[in-house]
């Protein structure tokens, strides 16, 4: 799972970028009947339990993952302050097995949209697991 293997090092991106104004939202679209484990009330005693420092969301309908095109999780969308997508992507190259996450092209991204009020650098998809659609709910 992707996001077990990135989740501190999101949450220290969060507490780090919190400082200069960088609201974070984590937001879940998986089939919870389907898929138990990812609904909200396990997801809410796991962010209680890891002390995530923003709030967390479950899109029980998967409207909002639908909106936003999500197609993994994780799936990272920056905006600018204007709420102008600026960057959407990967944490970093890593995956599970190949070194321990460290948030680079993510890092890269505020950094540039806070100094510079964009994001100029290249932007690689995001790779994760593939977000559970209940049946008949996948876009098109």
């Amino acid at each position: 799972m992707v996001v077990v293997d990135i989740e501190d090092t999101l949450l220290q991106i969060a507490r780090d970028y919190q400082q200069w104004g960088v609201a974070f939202v984590g937001v879940s679209a998986n089939d919870a009947d389907a898929y138990p484990a990812d609904g909200f009330d396990r997801m809410a005693a796991r962010t209680r339990e890891k002390q995530y420092p923003f709030p967390y969301l479950y899109d029980a309908s998967q409207e909002v993952a639908k909106a936003y095109g999500a197609m993994c999780t994780p799936d990272f969308f920056v905006y600018d302050r204007d709420r102008r997508l600026a960057y959407r992507g990967r944490m970093d190259e890593t995956r599970p097995g190949t070194g321990k996450a460290h948030g680079g092209d993510l890092r890269r991204a505020l950094d540039e949209l806070l100094a510079k009020g964009s994001v100029t650098g290249e932007q690689f998809p995001s790779i994760g697991c593939n977000i559970k659609w209940k049946p008949g709910n996948q876009p098109a």
